[in-house]
């Protein structure tokens, strides 16, 4: 058995080809979509976060309106932005949307990814301390919000409030209990996937990733999903670890199928570089007749060692094709691999 999301990246556009043209619409369609998925029997509604970008951006309010109108769905994030982001309003946010959606939320975080604009943390009001990185900017983001999810009290009351207050020590309200439990590292090497097994964190591994060994991408991210593992064990945490990895999978069961993805040209894993040092790679789509489909994911490493698989949407195509295509692989595919 396996989990089974979807991931959407939020896009619209002012064009006459794309059914998602305002932010509007593909705030509303997302929310659509998850009640669709839901129905249909998906586990997750996963929605990606960019800033300076038609596409979708502050997750919170989203994830709070999917959370009111589902009740058992997994609703999350893949990923966001921890350079961008206040960790204690943050923890506000997410433990908010925990409660409205009661406890079904799956928070996906990292350091990011290159952006729209050049450092456009600055503009949020953040930048490196002396000596860092954005890169560990983030991470120093993160460390602060896991550490105000434990739920303790570490803020000085008032002697003389407007309201009273409990004894001791305050903590951010609202609190999630349990929630510390369910946030996600973003990881695109096998050094971060690492860290966030230290940390306690779940794994979310993409389609793209560092190429580290020059091997097919699936193989470098089953390496990955397994050092990530082994990491686990050796920090002696107690619970076991969730692992998700996202794929753009079509099954081809009609002739619109076939005219969007049929030829997809991406059946082959590419390379290319983030930037000046960082060179990735990133893995191949799949688009075949469902028979086909299934022969094809079986060779699939990675998707075997995870536990959650994201379905990547094309959600610029509406909501109703987006449910037909999550249906098609829980109708077609996943019972023949065993994932259903």
């Amino acid at each position: 058995m396996k989990n089974i999301g979807f991931l959407s990246f939020g896009h619209w556009t002012p064009s006459s080809q794309s059914a998602t043209r305002s932010a509007q619409d593909v705030l509303l369609q997302s929310i659509d979509l998850a009640v669709a998925a839901e129905e249909l029997g998906a586990d997750g509604a996963y929605f990606r976060v960019h800033h300076f970008a038609r596409q979708l951006s502050s997750p919170f309010p989203l994830l709070a309106a999917v959370g009111a109108r589902t009740s058992k769905i997994e609703i999350g994030t893949g990923v966001i932005d921890m350079r961008y982001e206040n960790p204690l309003y943050m923890a506000e946010d997410a433990g908010a949307a925990d409660l409205i959606s009661n406890g079904r939320l799956q928070l996906g975080i990292s350091r990011g990814s290159p952006e729209q604009v050049v450092e456009g943390y600055r503009y949020f009001g953040y930048a490196p301390q002396e000596g860092e990185t954005d890169a560990d900017m983030g991470r120093r983001h993160t460390e602060a919000f896991l550490e105000v999810l434990r739920g303790e009290g570490f803020a000085k009351p008032n002697p003389q409030p407007m309201f009273p207050n409990p004894p001791g020590l305050l903590r951010l309200e609202p609190f999630s209990e349990g929630l510390r439990e369910r946030i996600w590292w973003g990881s695109g090497s096998n050094a971060t996937a690492e860290w966030a097994a230290k940390m306690g964190m779940n794994l979310q591994s993409s389609t793209l990733k560092d190429d580290e060994t020059g091997e097919p991408f699936h193989v470098q991210q089953a390496k990955q999903i397994r050092a990530y593992r082994e990491a686990w064990k050796a920090a002696g945490h107690k619970r076991e670890p969730r692992v998700s990895v996202s794929r753009s999978i079509f099954a081809l069961v009609n002739d619109m199928d076939r005219a969007y993805f049929g030829r997809s040209g991406q059946e082959q894993d590419s390379v290319g570089f983030l930037d000046e040092k960082t060179r990735a790679i990133f893995g191949r789509s799949y688009a075949a007749e469902p028979e086909a489909l299934i022969k094809q994911l079986a060779q699939d490493e990675a998707i075997a060692e995870a536990d959650t698989l994201l379905l990547t949407v094309p959600n610029q195509l509406g909501v109703a094709y987006n449910a037909h295509v999550i249906e098609a692989i829980l109708k077609y595919v996943a019972p023949e691999l065993g994932w259903r």
